[in-house]
């Protein structure tokens, strides 16, 4: 029997959201289709890279309300996370820690070099404790 979808974590890179949304939006979907709670995380670094970033939590926690009030979907009202450290790791921290039952996150992007995002999906696939739908975006 296959058990019901209840809780989907959509992980949001945010730094590349002009380039990534197609796993957002699936997610959503997916959510308003099963009635299912939406997580919508990012990860903040340890060391902003921009030293302007003092209080990290709340300047990301600002940038994921924006791009979320930007692409509302009806009916689903995501609840938002933002966690600091290494990617790939808060994610399956995060996924465990909520005990989601699904995980939609964007597969690497060819246009952009960012190395952690391939190794970023392997890794979450690999060690993730439910289901993980990796959307692939096409041109």
């Amino acid at each position: 029997m296959v058990k019901p979808v209840q809780k989907i974590l959509c992980p949001v890179n945010l730094r590349h959201v002009k380039h990534e949304q197609s796993a957002y939006e699936e997610a959503s979907e997916m959510a308003g289709r099963r009635g299912a709670e939406l997580i919508v995380a990012t990860i903040a670094p340890e060391m902003e890279r921009n030293l302007n970033i003092y209080d990290a939590e709340t300047y990301w926690t600002g940038e994921l309300r924006k791009f979320v009030a930007a692409n509302r979907h009806p009916g689903v009202t995501p609840r938002l996370i933002v966690r600091k450290g290494a990617v790939h790791r808060q994610i399956v921290k995060l996924a465990m820690s909520e005990a989601v039952d699904l995980i939609v996150m964007e597969a690497a992007n060819p246009r952009i070099r960012d190395y952690l995002l391939g190794t970023t999906a392997s890794h979450v696939v690999a060690h993730a404790p439910c289901s993980v739908y990796v959307v692939r975006q096409l041109d």
